[in-house]
């Protein structure tokens, strides 16, 4: 239960600064933030990362809702180890607020903006997901490799023993 709180957390931060975007920057408007590195402006994406899929909201807010219940199903779930699930509570409460964009929207508000390097607008919802699938993939291969290497020594510590 703490993680799907977690998620709802991701979930509220990400609508409370999009409802902030909205009410104070102009479509297509710029507020520096941290100068040379970050500025927010206010974009309206209906695709996904890069536009992707622009012209297919409905499939992209399907495919979310899909993710969404995976992810809590997951989280229900044991076999992860806490900070798994927490990975996968940060990739869930961004699912959900770029879902409830798409679904009420009809696009996703975007307003992060690299100003050190051209990459595409992105919010915070896509920060936790980003965030949480890499934190979730290294956590995952960390346990798997340590998992691998305490069944070979237990294997090996078998084989001595029948050896004797």
């Amino acid at each position: 239960m703490l993680y799907i709180l977690l998620a709802a957390v991701c979930c509220a931060a990400d609508q409370i600064l999009k409802k902030w975007v909205v009410g104070h920057i102009a479509p297509g408007g710029y507020i520096g933030f941290i100068p040379g590195v970050l500025g927010l402006t206010h974009v309206r994406n209906t695709g996904m990362a890069f536009s992707l899929l622009s012209e297919h909201t409905w499939l992209l807010a399907l495919i979310s809702g899909v993710v969404a219940v995976v992810l809590a199903v997951l989280l229900l779930r044991p076999g992860f180890t806490r900070w798994e699930k927490a990975a996968l509570a940060l990739i869930l409460g961004g699912d959900l607020g770029n879902l409830i964009d798409r679904a009420f929207l009809g696009y996703v508000v975007d307003m992060f903006s690299t100003e050190f390097v051209d990459f595409a607008v992105f919010n915070l919802a896509d920060a936790f997901i980003d965030v949480g699938a890499v934190l979730f993939c290294a956590l995952y291969l960390v346990r798997t490799v340590r998992e691998e290497r305490a069944k070979k020594e237990r294997d090996r510590l078998d084989g001595d023993a029948d050896g004797k």
